[in-house]
């Protein structure tokens, strides 16, 4: 009897343990950074088209990646396949653009621009060194089958992400 007294004493002790979460904290700042070293401007060459390539009239935008460690991350640009505003259109409009490197800190840079990867209006670059790039990215917008465009602003948006790998 005195046995299972004390069984059942320790098995009350055993089950009445406390438990503490105790949290872990930590902040990671990115050492990849992204900035727009020049806003892109859309010319109108023609009734139906706007383009941000100088000879139509337009400025194209410059996006610069700073990376401080080399091999972590990809840079993903991409070029607009719609506007974020603008007047009411009411036929549809087709895209098209390019991506491209315009400027290194780094010679080790040098082979970004052949072993890029596009698809759709995406372009992914393999930061492979650290430092800074440019990217130009050419934008062009036709509308319709030979409509002129409604007057007003047009805005459309590049999109530039850092991956961590």
């Amino acid at each position: 009897m005195f046995k299972s007294i004390t069984f059942m004493t320790a098995m009350m002790v055993a089950t009445s343990a406390f438990a503490v979460d105790s949290p872990i904290t930590g902040n990671v700042s990115s050492k990849c950074s992204i900035f727009t070293d020049k806003a892109g401007v859309y010319g109108n060459p023609s009734p139906d088209e706007l383009s941000t390539l100088a000879a139509d009239g337009g400025v194209l935008p410059i996006i610069r990646y700073d990376v401080s460690i080399a091999d972590y991350y990809t840079a993903k640009i991409s070029w607009p396949n719609s506007f974020s505003s603008s007047p009411t259109l009411t036929d549809s409009v087709a895209w098209d653009g390019e991506v491209s490197v315009s400027s290194t800190s780094d010679a080790g840079m040098s082979g970004y621009e052949a072993a890029k990867v596009e698809y759709d209006n995406h372009t992914e670059y393999d930061l492979t060194v650290a430092g800074s790039t440019w990217f130009t990215v050419e934008s062009e917008a036709v509308y319709g089958q030979d409509k002129s465009l409604p007057g007003g602003e047009y805005v459309a948006n590049i999109v530039a992400e850092c991956i961590a790998d």
